[in-house]
């Protein structure tokens, strides 16, 4: 009878601990906005995966906040890369308290979801987002982890002028803070550097046909014709480019064109072959954990790798990094810890200047071969 007594005991105290553990277990929400619907849904499901696999990678580690376990638990939410439904979104992870935000994709998106999240005094870390814009208004909440359209649209435009030695270009844009904006440092930088502009049309990043603008183009007898937008809107131009004849012509873009999917979407037009594209960042070769991450990510997520989700990895990182070094989880707390990053990524070694840009970010410059992304540096 007392040995049985003592078995109980023993038990409703087992009982107890767990209880006491599990109380001191506290969720933590981490933000994601990204396009998950449309065109540019690729994009969005690349990049959620990129959190996902970084919330799993920090639950794997155990992590203590506060004298407390923390369970990171990711809130997706899908802003079909509209400015109206990012704001949207942005408030709802705003009323849901969540702890800091990663996202969002699109610069459109971002940049008028950025006063939402300062307005609530929540953090948000983009990797993929590159208009300049997005830093200009100061927020102490807007961080970015990847190189801006500054270094793009340069870039570019001094491999066209000063590698390939091309005189006359083409530009296209698709009317986004995108679009535009890095077609308009590719113009500003390819003038200094003596091209000529022979003409300058635009489009939407709804539209699929490009017969009349491409024909406009043709007029011109331009070398190289430069996009601003995403893949949607370039594979089949590239592939209404083939069938004007514009075969020889060279087509330049940002980040938002340089993924493994403009070769399925130009549906094998030889015109790929003939595209240079620029991202920020190192190529996934020469980033310090580039090869051993993406083989977990490809067995994890197969097919699915487009550009970002290297950035978003690291962008979650960074913010739990923040979260460490302040001893807190409260973003009034944290966040002014995240200027003060200097954290080893995997993409690279994360610390920021003033106004939340990444200091010294890289860019690669990449061809196709064979449909296949390559990096020329």
């Amino acid at each position: 009878m007392q040995l049985k007594l003592k078995l109980t005991v023993a038990a409703a105290l087992t009982v107890v601990a767990g209880m006491a553990s599990a109380q001191d277990v506290q969720v933590v929400k981490i933000g994601h906005v990204a396009p998950m619907s449309g065109s540019q849904a690729h994009y969005g499901k690349d990049n959620e995966n990129g959190v996902r696999m970084a919330i799993e990678d920090l639950n794997a580690q155990g992590v203590v906040i506060g004298g407390k376990k923390i369970r990171f638990e990711i809130q997706a939410e899908d802003d079909a890369a509209d400015p109206k439904q990012g704001t949207a979104a942005a408030q709802k992870l705003c009323d849901s308290k969540v702890a800091g935000v990663v996202g969002h994709l699109n610069s459109g998106t971002t940049i008028p979801a950025s006063k939402v999240y300062n307005d609530c005094g929540i953090p948000h870390v983009t990797g993929a987002a590159t208009n300049p814009n997005l830093s200009k208004p100061g927020y102490k909440t807007t961080y970015r982890i990847i190189a801006n359209d500054n270094a793009l649209g340069a870039g570019l435009a001094f491999y066209a002028a000063d590698a390939l030695k091309l005189k006359k270009v083409a530009i296209i844009d698709d009317r986004s803070a995108y679009g535009q904006g890095v077609a308009e440092v590719f113009k500003k930088t390819a003038l200094t550097k003596g091209m000529q502009v022979v003409d300058e049309q635009f489009t939407t990043d709804k539209a699929t046909d490009f017969m009349a603008i491409l024909t406009a183009i043709k007029a011109k007898a331009p070398d190289a014709i430069f996009f601003g937008g995403m893949d949607p809107q370039a594979g089949p131009m590239l592939r209404q480019m083939e069938q004007l004849g514009l075969s020889n012509v060279k087509y330049f873009g940002g980040d938002g064109i340089c993924t493994a999917e403009i070769a399925k979407l130009a549906a094998g037009a030889k015109t790929v072959g003939n595209v240079v594209c620029a991202e920020g960042g190192s190529s996934l070769q020469k980033m310090p954990g580039g090869a051993a991450w993406k083989a977990r990510y490809d067995a994890k997520y197969p097919g699915q790798f487009q550009i970002y989700s290297p950035y978003t990895y690291d962008a979650t990182f960074v913010l739990v990094d923040a979260m460490k070094r302040a001893n807190s989880v409260d973003p009034k707390v944290y966040t002014a810890k995240l200027i003060e990053t200097n954290y080893k990524g995997i993409t690279t070694t994360i610390a920021f200047e003033p106004n939340g840009e990444l200091k010294n970010p890289a860019i690669t410059l990449y061809v196709y071969k064979d449909g296949k992304k390559t990096p020329l540096n």
